[in-house]
């Protein structure tokens, strides 16, 4: 094992965004509380090693050259009460369903990574929120605060980034038993994939593609070695610098940093400002990283961001997580696209067609159109294909759970559907069936768009 630094000397190795404006940072009520938490996750173990980093680097810069494609989701925000194994497995089952899809239809190799043991904290678009007259602080995910509209739950508690931490190992102790595991084969991916073809509604329309599949044998591309049944990488968004540089540790063979709470870790679209305090964290740090960027991005911001994020331009350093919307992506994304290429840059371009896609339902719930969403990812294929670019992979929040979050799909939910078994704490999720229902519609578009026009006729 490559020994690390003791953690309070690593831990101050890399602190100097605490001088940059952070956005989305929590406003702790009790300074000693938070240094109390801070103290205790330096003191901690790391979640996971350098090595695991430098081998998902490798992979996303196979990802980079166009060599292979990324499979990405997992929950918007876990839940520190309601994650435990059946839901864990269920996701990384889903995730490896996915992959065995997109693998076949991509042909290559697919690198999958879940947004799990991590993903416990949300940016917002306000800090409080207002209800029946009543106003409190807004929840901000479970590393901040609880989702229940009382004072009590709504206070900010820096104590439960340490509960994060705990939770986190235990998420990552199941997951890699799960990866060592006969379930990990691709055997009950394609039984999974076949039973859901026979349940579906739109078995006709599947069953074809599942055929090929298991013809395939479970076929996750090429590359001779490359593809590790059950291998599965962690990440969330770097978005409490608290808890990510209480949790960087330097690995003493390179000297260098790592974050050690999961293997990637991304800005958001809301934290992504050159001179904040988020790039100057992440630009220190030796993981492979993302960023998202929305339909406001320039071709001159974004070329400066990834000069600040990926100054030595190594291939699987930086992952582009586009966010548009449907109705935006075709328009924006040609513009920077073409500047970015025409630089030479080595990054990997990422579809994240669920955040540009919320709406609002009668019954109040936040939802998204399945429609939508394939939209978006449709029209991040023609752009990409379209000027010679590779479409690196999709970005998705899903479970494996029997949730009605998301509109739309082959079971046809509606908005009368939300209800039943909304369980997201806050943004909707597709379930396993609609991510299914996702990965084949677009087999179905990649497949049409060998004909001139037949985009326009599938979606």
């Amino acid at each position: 094992m490559t020994p690390l630094l003791d953690p309070p000397t690593a831990h101050a190795v890399h602190t100097g965004w605490r001088s940059l404006p952070a956005g989305q940072q929590p406003s702790w009520p009790d300074a000693a509380a938070l240094d109390a938490a801070v103290t205790a996750l330096a003191a901690s173990l790391p979640l996971v090693m350098p090595r695991e980093c430098d081998l998902l680097k490798s992979r996303l810069a196979a990802v980079a050259r166009g060599e292979a494609f990324l499979v990405q989701g997992g929950d918007c925000a876990e839940d520190l009460d309601a994650i435990n194994a059946t839901s864990i497995s269920r996701s990384a089952s889903t995730l490896q369903q996915l992959a065995t899809v997109f693998g076949y239809v991509m042909s290559l190799p697919v690198v999958t990574v879940a947004r799990m043991a991590g993903q416990y904290a949300k940016p917002r678009s306000a800090a409080t929120e207002i209800r029946d007259g009543v106003e409190l602080p807004v929840y901000r995910g479970d590393a901040v605060n609880g989702h229940a509209f009382t004072q009590a739950a709504r206070t900010p508690d820096p104590h439960r980034m340490v509960r994060v931490y705990h939770k986190s190992a235990a998420t990552l102790n199941l997951v890699r038993a799960y990866g060592g595991s006969e379930q990990a084969g691709p055997g009950p991916a394609l039984e999974a994939l076949r039973e859901f073809t026979a349940a579906s509604p739109e078995r006709v329309r599947y069953e074809p593609l599942t055929k090929e599949i298991e013809r395939a044998g479970g076929f996750t591309g090429t590359g001779d070695g490359w593809h590790t049944p059950g291998e599965l990488f962690m990440s969330h968004e770097g978005l409490l610098l608290d808890y990510e540089s209480a949790l960087t540790r330097v690995d003493t063979a390179t000297g260098r940093p790592y974050a050690t709470s999961g293997h990637l870790l991304w800005i958001g679209e809301r934290t992504r400002r050159l001179d904040g305090a988020h790039v100057e964290y992440f630009s220190g740090i030796s993981n492979p990283i993302a960023v998202k960027i929305g339909p406001a991005v320039t071709a001159d911001e974004l070329l400066r961001l990834i000069g600040r994020l990926s100054p030595e331009g190594e291939p699987g350093r930086l992952t582009l997580v586009v966010r548009m919307g449907a109705q935006k992506v075709r328009r924006v994304l040609p513009g920077l696209v073409e500047r970015v290429t025409a630089e030479g840059l080595p990054v990997a371009w990422v579809s994240d067609p669920m955040h540009g896609n919320t709406i609002g339902a009668p019954s109040g719930h936040k939802t998204r159109r399945f429609d939508d969403v394939l939209d978006e990812l449709a029209g991040f294929f023609e752009v990409l294909r379209g000027l010679g670019a590779h479409p690196g992979g999709v970005h998705l929040e899903l479970t494996g759970d029997d949730v009605t979050e998301c509109v739309g799909g082959g079971a046809g939910l509606g908005f009368a559907d939300l209800p039943m078994r909304y369980r997201s704490v806050c943004d909707p999720r597709l379930n396993r069936d609609q991510s299914l229902d996702l990965a084949f519609r677009l087999a179905e578009l990649l497949e049409a768009a060998r004909s001139p026009g037949a985009w326009e006729t599938l979606r």
